[in-house]
Parts: C-alpha cells; sequence; structure tokens
C-alpha cells in the first residue's frame, strides 16, 4: 500500500458494503484502503469525525448552470459553491440555458473555457441533440461530452428547439451507431396543446396544462424508437407514475433504459403549493402525494434508477405569479441531499439507499463508476460528511445560488453537511470554502 497521507475516520462510513465503522486511506488523490476504524495510522493525518456520517461525494448529472450567456442566472463559480455546500462533488452540466448551447464542438470549448477556473468541485458537459446537428454528434462524442440531451416538446428557448418523431429516430440511429446515450425530457407536444392553457396564479390550472399522458405518451415514442435502434436512452425527470409500468416491462425485455426523478418530486405536493408561488414551477410538473408515493415505490424496487437535481435556476423576476409565462425551474443544488434523506428516513429508508440513489448510481450513468460514486480503493478520495440526525430550517438568505429563490423556504430538513472534500482535498468546512479545485471531466473511453 503506497504511503498513506491522510485517515478519515468515522464510526460511520458508508461503503459498497454497507455502513460500517471504519478509517479510510487516502494518498494523493485516491481512497488507498478501507481499514477496520481502529486501524493505527503512524505519519498520516487523522481526521476523526466521531459519529457523523463519511459519504462519497455526491454525483448530480442534470444541473443548468447557464454559463456563459445567462450568467445572472446561475455559473460555475456559484453553482459548484452550492453543490459542494450539498455534499455534491461531481455534477454534469446541460447543454441548454447557456449562449451558446453545447451542441457543438465549438460551443463546447467556450463551455469548458468559462467552466476552467471556476468550478470549486468537478464538472463534466453533456451535448444537445437537435433537429440540424446530427452530423456534430459523433465528433462532440469523441470530445467527450458524457451524452446528449434532447427535448420530445418546446424547450422553453429557441436556441434548442425538440425533435419530432423523424428526427428523434435520425438522432438515436447516429447516437447508436457509436453506443452513446440520448437522455431526454419527454413530454409529448399534442398532448400538451390538447390540455387546457388557463395561465393564471392557480397552480392547479397550471397542473392541468401539462398532464401526466404528455409524459406517458412521449416516453412510450422514446421505448418504441429505442428498440428499433437498441439504443441507450435515458428519461429525464420522471414526475408521472403512470408510466411506471411502461417502463418496468421495457427494463424487463431488455430495452437499454434507466429513469431518474428529483427531490422536488419526491418532497413536494401539488396539494400543498400556494396559488401564486411559482418558485414550485417546473416542468414537468409536481403532482399529487398519491403519485408521490408510487414513484417511491418505483425507487425502492428498480424501475427508478436514480434522484439528481435538475437545477434549472433564473432570476426573481422571471418567477412571476403567472404560472403560465414564470420561468419553469426549481433550485435545489445546495438542498437535495438534506430534503431527500428527510423524505426518506420517514417513508423507512436508509442512508445507504440516498448513496446509491444520488452518488452510486449517477456515477454509473456518466459512466464515472471507476472514480466515483463510492468510498472504495482505487476511488477518487471524494466525500461528504453528514450529521443526519441534525435538523435546520431552510434560509433562502443562507444560499449558494446565485438567486436565492427556493420551493424549500421555511421547511425543516435533517441533514446538515458539515464539510466536503474534492480528491483528498477538504473544499468546504463549516460554511468556508477553498479556492476553487475542480476538474472538467470527459467521458471515459
Amino acid at each position: 500500500m503506497p504511503d498513506v497521507q491522510l485517515v478519515l475516520r468515522s464510526t460511520r462510513v458508508i461503503t459498497p458494503e454497507g455502513m460500517r465503522a471504519a478509517s479510510v486511506a487516502v494518498t494523493g488523490p485516491t481512497v488507498t484502503a478501507v481499514l477496520p476504524y481502529d486501524a493505527p495510522v503512524p505519519d498520516a493525518r487523522l481526521e476523526d469525525f466521531g459519529d457523523d456520517v463519511l459519504l462519497p461525494g455526491l454525483v448530480d448529472t442534470h444541473v443548468h448552470v447557464n454559463d456563459p450567456g445567462r450568467t445572472e442566472w446561475e455559473g460555475f463559480w456559484t453553482a459548484t459553491r452550492a453543490a459542494a455546500a450539498g455534499g455534491i462533488t461531481t455534477l454534469i452540466d446541460m447543454p441548454l440555458n447557456s449562449l451558446p448551447p453545447t451542441t457543438t464542438v465549438d460551443h463546447l470549448r467556450v463551455k469548458r473555457k468559462t467552466a476552467a477556473d471556476k468550478a470549486h468541485i468537478d464538472v463534466g458537459f453533456w451535448g444537445g441533440a437537435l433537429p440540424d446537428n446530427v452530423a456534430d454528434l459523433r465528433p462532440l462524442h469523441e470530445a467527450g461530452v458524457f451524452g446528449f440531451k434532447a427535448f420530445l416538446s418546446p424547450s422553453g428557448v429557441e436556441e434548442f428547439p425538440h425533435l419530432d418523431d423523424e428526427r428523434l429516430a435520425s438522432a438515436l440511429r447516429e447516437i447508436a451507431s457509436f453506443d452513446g446515450l440520448l437522455i431526454v425530457h419527454a413530454e409529448d407536444p399534442r398532448r400538451l396543446a390538447e390540455a387546457p392553457q388557463r395561465g393564471g396564479p392557480r397552480y392547479a390550472d397550471f397542473l392541468a396544462s401539462r398532464p401526466r399522458r404528455a409524459e406517458d405518451t412521449a416516453i412510450a415514442r422514446l421505448l418504441e424508437q429505442a428498440r428499433r435502434f437498441d439504443a441507450r436512452v435515458h428519461v429525464l425527470h420522471l414526475s408521472s407514475a403512470d408510466a411506471l409500468p411502461l417502463l418496468a416491462e421495457a427494463k424487463a425485455d431488455g430495452v437499454r433504459v434507466t429513469v431518474e426523478t428529483c427531490p422536488h418530486y419526491l418532497t413536494l405536493t401539488a396539494e400543498e403549493v400556494p396559488d401564486g408561488a411559482s418558485e414550485f414551477k417546473c416542468c414537468p410538473p409536481i403532482r399529487e402525494a398519491a403519485n408521490q408515493d408510487l414513484l417511491w415505490q418505483a425507487l425502492a424496487d428498480g424501475t427508478i434508477d436514480c434522484v439528481v437535481t435538475d437545477h434549472s435556476p433564473s432570476t426573481a423576476d422571471l418567477k412571476t405569479d403567472d404560472f403560465a409565462t414564470a420561468w419553469g425551474g426549481i433550485s435545489g443544488l445546495q438542498l437535495s441531499l438534506p430534503a431527500v434523506w428527510t423524505e426518506a428516513r420517514g417513508r423507512g429508508h436508509t442512508l445507504e439507499d440516498v448513496v446509491r440513489w444520488t452518488a452510486t448510481r449517477t456515477a454509473r450513468l456518466a459512466g464515472l463508476e471507476a472514480r466515483k460514486g463510492a468510498i472504495a480503493p482505487g476511488l477518487d478520495a471524494d466525500f461528504a460528511v453528514l450529521a443526519p440526525e441534525e435538523t435546520f430550517t431552510v434560509d433562502p438568505a443562507a444560499l449558494q445560488h446565485r438567486n436565492r429563490v427556493t420551493a424549500y423556504a421555511g421547511r425543516t430538513l435533517h441533514g446538515v453537511v458539515r464539510s466536503t472534500w474534492l480528491r483528498g482535498q477538504r473544499i468546504l468546512a463549516e460554511g468556508e470554502f477553498t479556492e476553487p479545485r475542480g476538474l472538467l471531466l470527459t467521458r471515459p473511453h
């Protein structure tokens, strides 16, 4: 074993084999060994966390950083600080809401240059699949994007148009040719057009405008095409529990599909959204409590693979009291872990379950399982230290997001992040940050 430089010790360490008392040996940026709790540590610096839980740094594969171009909405400096404050040590940035969108290799270079000196955590990039950029997909793949984002309904920004059936097939055919991954916002525009569009401050009207059948129909279209091309596809931000049987059947049939949901769908319900409170607006929408119960069941049985934030902020002025015109997106980077843990513990799930959904499986989705998502020898020494029994009340003024608008304001959550570590270096302790140390990641070849 190489000379150990650092040992992190806790009575509760979450390892792939479960939670146990352990000492985690670190050499340089890498975990060297997971040792017995009382293992001697000669010549190594010891950090003893007592009963606080040492868990792997979370991997969030769905984040809209919006930088460059809409940096007043968010940016790499603020987004990665917020992530670190929430125990997230790796994020994959979505290709839209920045200008330019990440849809060509040249645009990817612009994005990487923008992020280079601002990232407090490790950052990777998704590419975008548009109606007119099929020829750009393979070059983007070779340049290191982790996969390709597509919309099946209008995205909300004109520079990122959606794919119709023919163009979805073209994109999937090309992506399957190099075994890439297509990640999809699945809502059917025809079903959305059929729904009542009343506008105004009533959340019930907004919910009716984004019906479950829009998700269900789009997911069925996607699965049909995935079967046709034997393509890898991933369903983004699932909110409709009605689609779960279809997804479970596709998985059983060997379709290469994975599924995510988000903290807001697991912790917030339509019944509690006040009229005019567009900080709760997202697409697809937060649905009813009975729907939420079924999402939790699907997490437990594996139909849903992982939980990611879909952090999609905007400036406060875009969050008007008209749900039809307000920007749709929820800021959740800093609060994802405590929000999910609070609800999970109340439903009988363990912190090991939460780590599996938010670190292990998200690392696997991105192809980073050889480096991220677990505390094990040979992996990056990325950690969060969590006091899981402690509570706090969400104060927007304490958030690191550029625009401190949050649907979680005033909620009492379990789980206080004490410190966050990136490749063996503490980057956050008790609210104090180091200078940026994040790397720009590329898809493993």
